[in-house]
């Protein structure tokens, strides 16, 4: 079912993000006059197609990992002579800036749709209080101590776990003194902590912005008590109902969800002794862990139960919401900050500073659209103006087969007062697509070794 709901997702994803970035093309094209032969999404054969009125064929394809908008062009086909002022190689170089531009545009503009509805439907969150402090780590060093809530990063004020991790995450390879303001636990004003860094995060596989400094955030306490037991599995057969609280396994004490879920998973097919309260009255019965085999060889065990949900303190739920002018202006700097962070990311790639280890490929995106779109739809437009705005920027690198190869082309044509040498992009296209194979199959290999 969860590889079911993944595959969905990541269709509808990739088919809204794909949709869009060719809907640019094709409507700037229109109303530069250029004449549209097919507008598709995905590639190959066309499961679906329509023509309309202007000779423009929509068609759906049966692979969706792209989309595409075929234009008349000369250097592709023979033109007819009454055609040639609707052909796109015709057309003037800022209208076919214009053109190739619009796809990136479009995933820019779909972003920006995307956060204004959150930001207007409102974003729920919890204040950013720090948990554990790990001792002699540079948070402990500098004093930031459990119960601080964070308000600022360098200055820049922060509302959430998420702003933070962004802020963070902005901040690979910076040496020196990270600065932290915080609301002390108890206290009514802020203080200042200086956290010493160096090369922060540089190079790790899977940046831990806040494990590295030497922080977790705060979580309330999860007692082992069970919110849902599965008919048919361990749990039910042994007699355990929702609503039951486990308070000793094999006469040790349990004293919270996780310490009851460690303890099931390395006892997969022994027979545990479980003490357990229900409603007052104290009971023992025996459970015996199914055995679940995982993909690196070893097996844990599970007995088909969840936790029951612990609500967070009202003192601590945020709720960002702004009103439909105003939101206007923060999608715009949300998807602005996005992209400042995408292009940094990818010099940081570039310059090793950022391990390529970090690469998402097709199985990253669908696991996460997957996970997305189960946390609720909050999750999941975020997730979609995320992703928008990665292709965007992506397209507009400057790699020929790209569009960002293209304008460059067009840009280069600007300068010396005529077209690049079709023997010259021929020989970039080549380039170009030996490139991007290269980083998809990179892309995949960390993929595989991410699920391995």
């Amino acid at each position: 079912m969860g590889l079911l709901q993944n595959i969905l997702a990541v269709l509808v994803v990739l088919g809204l993000l794909i949709t869009f970035h060719e809907f640019g093309h094709f409507w700037v094209a229109r109303r530069c006059g250029v004449k549209v032969l097919r507008f598709s999404v995905g590639f190959g054969k066309p499961l679906w197609s329509t023509v309309d009125r202007h000779g423009t064929e929509f068609a759906l394809a049966a692979i969706p990992l792209g989309g595409y908008v075929k234009m008349l062009d000369e250097r592709e086909e023979p033109v007819p002579e009454d055609q040639l002022h609707q052909a796109f190689n015709r057309k003037s170089v800022w209208q076919r800036i214009a053109i190739v531009a619009a796809g990136p545009l479009a995933n820019f503009l779909l972003a920006i749709v995307a956060y204004w509805a959150l930001f207007v439907a409102g974003i729920s969150t919890v204040a950013p209080m720090v948990g554990d402090v790990t001792p002699d780590s540079p948070a402990a060093e500098a004093g930031l101590a459990h119960g601080s809530e964070i308000t600022a990063i360098q200055g820049d004020a922060v509302r959430s776990w998420e702003e933070i991790n962004l802020k963070l995450i902005s901040m690979i390879g910076f040496s020196g003194a990270l600065n932290i303001t915080a609301l002390p636990e108890g206290s009514s004003s802020e203080r200042q902590y200086s956290l010493a860094v160096d090369n922060y995060l540089a190079r790790q596989d899977t940046p831990q912005p806040l494990q590295t400094l030497g922080m977790a955030p705060w979580q309330p306490e999860f007692p082992a008590v069970l919110g849902q037991v599965v008919d048919g599995e361990a749990a039910a057969d042994a007699g355990l109902k929702a609503g039951d609280r486990i308070t000793a396994i094999d006469q040790t004490p349990v004293e919270d969800w996780m310490q009851f879920v460690t303890l099931i998973r390395r006892s997969a097919g022994e027979t545990l002794s479980v003490t357990y309260d229900r409603e007052g009255e104290q009971g023992v019965l025996s459970l015996t862990p199914k055995s679940n085999v995982l993909e690196s060889g070893g097996e844990v065990g599970y007995i088909g139960a969840g936790v029951e949900p612990v609500s967070w303190p009202e003192s601590l739920q945020r709720e960002i919401r702004y009103g439909p002018i105003e939101a206007v202006g923060q999608a715009f700097a949300r998807t602005g900050n996005m992209v400042i962070l995408t292009v940094d990311s990818i010099r940081k790639m570039l310059v090793g500073l950022i391990s390529p280890s970090n690469l998402s490929g097709p199985i990253t995106i669908a696991q996460i659209s997957g996970d997305s779109a189960r946390a609720g739809m909050e999750a999941f437009v975020g997730f979609l103006a995320y992703l928008s705005i990665s292709l965007g920027v992506l397209n507009l690198l400057p790699i020929p087969v790209l569009d960002g190869g293209h304008l460059f082309y067009y840009f280069v044509e600007i300068v010396r007062g005529r077209p690049v040498s079709e023997q010259t992009q021929a020989m970039g296209l080549r380039i170009g697509l030996a490139m991007v194979g290269g980083l998809m199959a990179m892309a995949l290999y960390f993929d595989l070794m991410r699920l391995w």
